[in-house]
């Protein structure tokens, strides 16, 4: 099994790297159609939501930029 990696990109997606599966809230599972790698909307506009479709587009901005949390407690 291949390691999963999640990448935030600046101004834009979710790109979901790996072995995976997306499920919805009732816990049925989207056809990816074989693919190891699709794009997760992140600003809502997307009109193949849960996927991103680029309708973020000069209307979403964010810097994608990791930092620690806090510990827990």
């Amino acid at each position: 099994m291949s390691k999963t990696k999640l990448t935030v990109n600046n101004n834009g997606s979710l790109k979901v790297n790996g072995d995976f599966e997306i499920v919805d809230k009732n816990g049925n599972v989207y056809d990816l159609g074989g693919r190891d790698q699709v794009s997760l909307c992140r600003c809502g506009l997307s009109n193949t939501k849960p996927f991103c479709d680029g309708s973020h587009r000069n209307h979403f901005e964010h810097e994608a930029i990791a930092f620690d949390l806090p510990p827990k407690g």
